[in-house]
């Protein structure tokens, strides 16, 4: 448990100690993923910006179908609005920063956490899949059975079911972002787990 300086310490000392105590996955040498604030609709220009700079940046993309009067395209839109991720040194910190339409990195009660490799897996297989209707929400749900998909190319994936206006919904979080994936399963394609889910 994290613990600040007493109330009653000199304000520059109490700065100064409680600043050491953020978290900061920062590493010289060794690369992470950190997710990365743009501007509205500024996603792909922000990839594209940070690859010329040999910066490694994933931007996780739905494809999706769209029906017009007179034609059928498929157009890709970004899996999270405004959110790129990068694998990056400590180093190259500033020169995403530096980067045109960046917001920011983004993060967690003041520290820069890194997202974990896992996670970024479980976006690239959801953008993989093109058989199931997926909705990014921000935040949590009332808990529900817990589950794991058990056929199709998402196999092994693991969530809760979440009832939203009378459907079945397969729900999986993504903890360091503060986000949830919320997927439409076939129920046949679901297996309750009998442990709860942490």
């Amino acid at each position: 448990m994290r613990t600040f300086a007493p109330a009653k310490a000199p304000p520059l000392y109490r700065f100064l100690l409680n600043m050491s105590l953020i978290v900061n996955h920062l590493h010289e040498t060794e690369p992470r993923w950190f997710a990365v604030r743009t501007r509205s609709k500024g996603e792909k220009f922000v990839q594209r910006m940070l690859t010329k700079k040999g910066i490694h940046a994933y931007l996780p993309v739905q494809k999706l179908l769209r029906r017009y009067e007179r034609s059928t395209r498929l157009v890709e839109k970004p899996l999270i609005n405004c959110y790129v991720f990068v694998w990056i040194t400590k180093p190259a910190y500033i020169p995403v920063l530096e980067t045109e339409h960046v917001a920011g990195f983004v993060k967690l009660n003041q520290e820069l956490r890194s997202i974990p490799e896992a996670e970024i897996e479980i976006m690239r297989r959801i953008t993989l899949e093109r058989d199931i209707d997926l909705e990014v929400l921000p935040g949590g749900f009332s808990e529900g059975d817990p589950v794991a998909i058990t056929a199709g190319n998402l196999s092994g994936l693991k969530g809760r079911i979440v009832k939203t206006e009378g459907k079945r919904k397969f729900q999986i979080e993504l903890r360091s972002l503060g986000y949830s994936l919320l997927l439409s399963v076939d129920g046949a394609f679901l297996g309750k787990l009998d442990k709860r889910l942490d």
